[in-house]
Order: C-alpha cells, then sequence, then structure tokens
C-alpha cells in the first residue's frame, strides 16, 4: 500500500468559456462519489508551481498557456480510495494557447501511467452542487475573479 502521509503540493489552473470550466473527472470508488478536478499536477523538487503549471499543462493539452496569474493558494485535507491525504493546491487562471481545444466537447488526455478525459463542465453546476469540483473551496469566490 502506498504512503500518502505526506503533504503533497499540487498546481491546479481554471481555463473558462462559455461559462464552463476545463476539468477531468473522477471517481472515488469508495465514497461512490463522481467528482472533478482541474487540469494540472504536481510539484516536482526545486520547481516552482508556475513552471509546474506550464509542464503540467503542455504534458496534458500539448500546448502552452497565456496570462497564467495565480487566484489563490488552497490547502485540501481529504480522503480519496478510503486514504487520507492532504494538500497544498496553488491555483491559477490562464488561455490556451491552442484555440481549438476550445471548440473540443471533450479532451483525451494521455500521460505516461493513465489516460482520461477531460471535458468543459457547466459552472452553474459547480456553484448548486450538481457537479463537485476539487480541492475542496469556495468556489463561487474563484469564479467571481474570473468575470
Amino acid at each position: 500500500m502506498k504512503d500518502n502521509s505526506q503533504t503533497v503540493i499540487k498546481a491546479i489552473c481554471v481555463f473558462v468559456k462559455d461559462g464552463k470550466t476545463l476539468a477531468s473527472k473522477g471517481v472515488d470508488e469508495k465514497k461512490g462519489e463522481t467528482f472533478y478536478r482541474g487540469i494540472g499536477g504536481g510539484v516536482h523538487f526545486r520547481e516552482t508551481s508556475k513552471k509546474a503549471m506550464e509542464r503540467e499543462v503542455k504534458e496534458e493539452l500539448g500546448c502552452e498557456v497565456e496570462n497564467l496569474e495565480i487566484l489563490t493558494v488552497a490547502e485540501n485535507i481529504f480522503t480519496y480510495d478510503g486514504e487520507d491525504r492532504h494538500q497544498i493546491v496553488f491555483l491559477y487562471k490562464a488561455d490556451l494557447s491552442n484555440k481549438d481545444l476550445y471548440k473540443q466537447d471533450k479532451i483525451h488526455i494521455v500521460e505516461p501511467y493513465s489516460e482520461f478525459d477531460a471535458e468543459w463542465v457547466p459552472i452553474d453546476d459547480i456553484l448548486n452542487g450538481k457537479a463537485i469540483l476539487y480541492p475542496s473551496l469556495d468556489w463561487s469566490v474563484v469564479f467571481k475573479k474570473l468575470k
């Protein structure tokens, strides 16, 4: 079993188009919960969160980010798949350099150890609780900053 007893640093980016945000879908089998998470991932040792964000978008979406700006830093303590986790999340906003990605409903992402789809999730679904977006924070405040 993997030891998750350490704090992990993540960089996540919010991309917005037409009242929707780009996120990957996940499932916690133990909770029976479907959720979404923004594009991004782990910050490597001696890598800034900004550089990690640029790298993660390049790896996941195959393009650069434009107008990258930090929104907030959040502490996320949660249970996933029956295991306790602790993350510090640097949350950014940006625009995608590949404008064709804004036209796709779903974007298939292939990483070395996983494959998944990202999709444009209605922000109203997140704000009214119909869709869960992690990390847990007040998304109404975040999305207000993006208008």
